[in-house]
């Protein structure tokens, strides 16, 4: 099991205090200080997962998670120093698993990057083993792979861990507190939109439900609602 980590950040004093918190969890960390050769080194290597800055000389941390993005669902953590809401949407948006705003305790940033892999499958965690099946939906918790109307359907694996939560719970309405601890790992905080975010690339990418309509319904105010009743088939 892999447990090296890439950090691409120009600031080098960051970099080497993250290096000693990771070196001390028994991570081996990369580290890159620019763009350009940040997204090359994420390309090229085998990493358990990216610690990815949003301001870069040569080329930004959006651009470098694009370019990531079209080859690898590798887990991405992005750090940003501007702490504005429009950073972490575009982040996720793009892909990221996580975010978080400089300045920051390294204790939470090992907390976060440990739960992404835990939802990635890189971190053994507890589960019910079998695949999930809701409609037209089939979710394999083995491989954390998914199939809609057949057809494999490529998902972070924060999309992943959100979508997982709402098919269990099929037929419920889930609220975002909810869905922020148990498919994030972490508490709901009242400007967190992270939810809303992997909500609106969930339905991007499986597009409409049976009946015409959007899979993952819309409770204003509360939470989401996946309209289908779950069962188990176990394997």
């Amino acid at each position: 099991m892999s447990k090296k980590i890439l950090l691409v950040d120009d600031d080098a004093g960051l970099c080497q205090l993250l290096q000693s918190y990771l070196g001390g969890e028994e991570f081996e960390v990369v580290t890159v200080h620019e763009g350009k050769a940040g997204a090359a080194a994420a390309l090229e290597g085998d990493y358990a997962a990216v610690i990815l800055d949003v301001m870069l000389p040569g080329l930004n941390g959006f651009e470098v998670l694009r370019k990531l993005r079209q080859v690898s669902e590798v887990p991405v953590l992005m750090l940003t120093a501007r702490g504005e809401e429009v950073d972490r949407i575009v982040g996720l948006e793009l892909g990221a698993d996580d975010y978080l705003c400089k300045p920051f305790n390294p204790r939470e940033l090992i907390a976060r990057l440990r739960a992404i892999q835990r939802r990635s499958g890189i971190l053994p965690h507890e589960g019910r083993p079998g695949t999930l099946v809701v409609g037209d939906v089939a979710m394999n918790l083995g491989t954390r792979t998914l199939y809609c109307s057949g057809e494999s359907i490529d998902l972070t694996s924060s999309e992943f861990s959100v979508l997982e939560v709402l098919l269990r719970l099929a037929g419920t309405v889930v609220t975002r507190e909810e869905l922020t601890r148990q498919a994030l790992g972490r508490e709901f905080r009242s400007f967190d939109r992270s939810v809303d975010v992997h909500v609106s690339g969930l339905r991007k990418k499986l597009g409409t439900g049976l009946d015409g309509g959007d899979r993952i319904k819309s409770v204003r105010g509360v939470g989401y609602l996946y309209g289908y009743s779950p069962e188990w088939q176990n394997q």
